[in-house]
């Protein structure tokens, strides 16, 4: 039995309807809500990465084009947007795309910027192709800066890039040692060095290099510029001679693999017999700072040394003769020079010019 009325009844059966309708369609909402939420955070498939792969080869492509068209900012845009994109790094074709960029800042003059994408593929991906492309890059950008070119700083270019270079250089040797480019970039550095006078670190680099690079070559031009740092080093008799040392045996080397390169550059005997007289002066300068100390031990000890070590130069002349004039006794006849003494043995033509520092050792 009915207890309401017909309309009311009607009524309530059609906001019954409703109201399902409602429930119903809220169930619906919230459900394709929630899928649109987990799509969102759900991870790429790999239908989805090789899908997007397809059409970032596109991309990459037309970016090549642009480079190529020497269109190197509109080139850099187009890599910035594709770069910056979601799920980019998961992409095969993410260290060429960074490459590309870095190029493309290359080739705007933005040699500086390019440094940090050159980086970051050697450093992040260096089992990619463009590992060794991208320290190949660094390479030109060093010699640049170690040929004057400076780094860019608000616009103008005040920085000084001779760290940068130094750095670049030696990380080559590092990321890549044994290779091609490695032998160039130490290469390289040794005539940086040997080209502005850091003979120091000229003759350093060099050695390393023909330990390195035994077979190079180049082990001609190391070994030459090597001796060459080695006695430019000197600064005359009242200095230390160790590097004179060092350059005659290397000499002795060179002369001994490169006989017709050494008479070509003047790594002669010549050029040895004047390394013996320099060192020789050294020692005998030496002995005289004893003498004016009145350290006569000392200074006897290094007038025997010269004589036995360098019998035949000027410098063991005037050895002979302070030793005689001290009457100190004469190493043995086989170790002496002659008896021939120059009457003003004591002040020899090569003499320095200035006496050692009062404070100074031999």
């Amino acid at each position: 039995m009915n207890l309401l009325p017909a309309a009311p009844r009607a009524a309530l059966a059609i906001f019954a309807c409703a109201l399902a309708l409602s429930l119903a369609a809220g169930g619906c909402g919230s459900g394709r809500s929630s899928r649109d939420r987990s799509s969102a955070t759900a991870p790429i498939s790999d239908a989805e990465v090789r899908l997007a792969e397809g059409s970032s080869a596109q991309t990459i492509a037309q970016a090549r084009r642009l480079i190529a068209d020497e269109r190197f900012a509109q080139a850099k845009s187009l890599l910035d947007d594709w770069i910056a994109a979601p799920g980019a790094r998961r992409l095969g074709v993410y260290p060429e795309a960074v490459y590309l960029r870095g190029v493309a800042k290359l080739g705007d003059d933005r040699e500086y910027d390019a440094l940090y994408d050159f980086e970051e593929v050697v450093k992040n991906y260096p089992a990619s192709e463009f590992f060794a492309s991208s320290l190949e890059r660094e390479f030109e950008i060093a010699k640049d800066y170690l040929a004057g070119k400076r780094i860019r700083y608000l616009g103008l270019r005040i920085g000084d890039g001779i760290a940068e270079a130094e750095e670049i250089l030696t990380r080559i040797n590092e990321r890549m040692p044994g290779s091609r480019l490695a032998e160039q970039a130490l290469l390289e550095l040794g005539d940086f060095y040997y080209r502005t006078r850091n003979l120091k670190m000229a003759a350093e680099v060099y050695d390393v290099f023909l330990s390195l690079f035994p077979r190079s070559e180049h082990r001609s031009k190391a070994m030459q510029r090597r001796a060459f740092a080695n006695i430019a080093q000197y600064r005359g008799p009242q200095h230390d001679a160790r590097g004179l040392i060092e350059a005659k045996y290397q000499i002795e080397q060179f002369q001994r693999e490169f006989p017709l390169d050494a008479e070509r550059v003047g790594m002669s005997d010549a050029l040895q017999a004047r390394l013996d007289e320099s060192a020789a002066e050294q020692m005998l300068a030496t002995a005289r700072w004893h003498l004016d100390r009145d350290d006569q031990v000392a200074a006897r000890y290094a007038l025997t040394r010269l004589l036995n070590a360098y019998p035949q130069t000027g410098a063991a002349r005037d050895a002979l003769a302070l030793l005689q004039r001290n009457n100190w006794p004469l190493p043995g006849a086989e170790n002496t020079p002659g008896t021939d003494v120059p009457p003003n043995a004591d002040s020899p033509p090569n003499a320095p010019d200035e006496p050692a520092p009062a404070e100074a050792t031999p």
